[in-house]
């Protein structure tokens, strides 16, 4: 299968999202170009699970009337949903996290009314089909299996259409279905980010590192552990006692149970670390930079931070000033202390999946799936995981199996 290289052919590459510059010079022959590739029969509407404004569960709502997704930059295309799943952040984003600042995304000259987000459909992951593609994509055509993770800004999944950038969508991986696909891509590439993006491991320099996962059992743990392990670190794990089979068959080297006993002291008999990724924060970050290597390189990544709830609650210019001085404060603190102190977020990107769809294929990442539900089903599936626990990814079947 056709794989993207750094300059692999994806169309108007820098979007907002990082990707390659087109095809390389000297080559000869440019990447074909197409018009619009339509569907088979015009639609005006499609069946979707929307909010119309934030709250608890009760908020989600079916439609059959949903506006039809349409392109409208060149360097988009439509996806037909086959199967979906749920990450955290759709509990978030239906009670109102996150608001203030994705409302800024979707209109940032403020030329639209008030309350545009709704109706809104949530789902960030998608496996699919190619059903359209812009003028300026040479890289999919109709018909292609791919997947993607949907920036929170836009419409999700959680429909029988999406619209995305080229640069955010990927070949699915040839060995996985569309179930098993869809439970990837927004942890991966949330894993991606921290690992590799924010934390500088790769491929070439993580062998023989020790690396220490905090939350090693949800979605974005369970990814982290293979893939550090694929790159050939040595894993810590932690995680409660009745996940620890589960993050062990991953490939976990030691695994720690969290309720055993006093974490910290724990985690202090065993030798320092290269790298921590931490999932759960709170006190954690307390004491965990203590256990990194001083003076070395090691570093201390964390996924929750406090961007969004500052914005939310100071608004945008105020939160994004107090957020520039948290991150820098702790920075330079922990950096005369001798470690890195880094942030990660979700980065939608189409060239990081084709690297992670390498992986899959070639059976060192594997999906961690934790219940399927039908389309019919998105409300249980969503109290499933606001229940908590889960061992792996809740999915969604849009396209019922027969």
């Amino acid at each position: 299968m056709l794989r993207r290289g750094a300059a692999g052919g994806r169309a108007l590459a820098g979007l907002g999202v990082p990707a390659g510059l087109g095809v390389p010079a000297g080559l000869g022959v440019p990447p074909p170009s197409r018009g619009l590739r339509a569907s088979p029969r015009a639609r005006s509407s499609m069946p979707s699970w929307v909010i119309d404004r934030y709250g608890p569960n009760e908020v989600l709502r079916f439609t059959r009337d949903m506006v039809f997704p349409v392109i409208h930059f060149p360097n988009e295309v439509i996806l037909k949903v086959h199967a979906a799943s749920l990450n955290p952040i759709d509990l978030s984003m239906r009670s109102g996290y996150g608001a203030t600042a994705l409302n800024m995304k979707r209109d940032p000259l403020k030329l639209k009314s008030a309350d545009t987000e709704f109706p809104l459909t949530l789902g960030r992951d998608v496996s699919g089909v190619v059903m359209e593609c812009g003028l300026s994509v040479s890289y999919f055509k109709p018909g292609d299996e791919v997947w993607a993770a949907i920036p929170p800004w836009k419409q999700g999944t959680l429909s029988e259409f999406v619209v995305a950038s080229g640069n955010e969508v990927s070949f699915k991986p040839r060995c996985l279905s569309h179930t098993e696909a869809a439970s990837l891509p927004y942890v991966g590439l949330t894993a991606w980010s921290a690992v590799n993006q924010v934390g500088g491991l790769n491929r070439n320099n993580c062998g023989g590192k020790r690396v220490l996962i905090l939350g090693a059992s949800g979605g974005v743990g369970t990814f982290a552990v293979q893939l550090v392990k694929a790159w050939g670190a040595h894993v810590t794990a932690v995680c409660s006692h009745d996940a620890s089979t589960l993050v062990k068959k991953l490939g976990a080297d030691d695994v720690i149970d969290y309720k055993s006993g006093n974490l910290e002291e724990q985690l202090k008999t065993l030798p320092l670390f290269d790298f921590i990724l931490d999932n759960v924060g709170g006190s954690t970050e307390k004491w965990a930079l203590d256990l990194l290597k001083k003076w070395s390189g090691a570093t201390y990544v964390t996924l929750v931070t406090p961007f969004l709830i500052n914005m939310d609650k100071l608004g945008v210019a105020d939160g994004m000033l107090q957020t520039g001085v948290t991150v820098g404060s702790k920075t330079v603190k922990h950096l005369l202390k001798g470690v890195h102190y880094r942030w990660a977020f979700f980065m939608p990107s189409g060239p990081s999946l084709d690297e992670i769809a390498e992986l899959v294929d070639s059976g060192k990442i594997q999906p961690v799936i934790d219940e399927v539900f039908s389309f019919s089903e998105v409300p249980k599936a969503f109290l499933k995981l606001e229940r908590g626990h889960a061992r792996g990814k809740t999915v969604i079947n849009v396209i019922s199996k027969k």
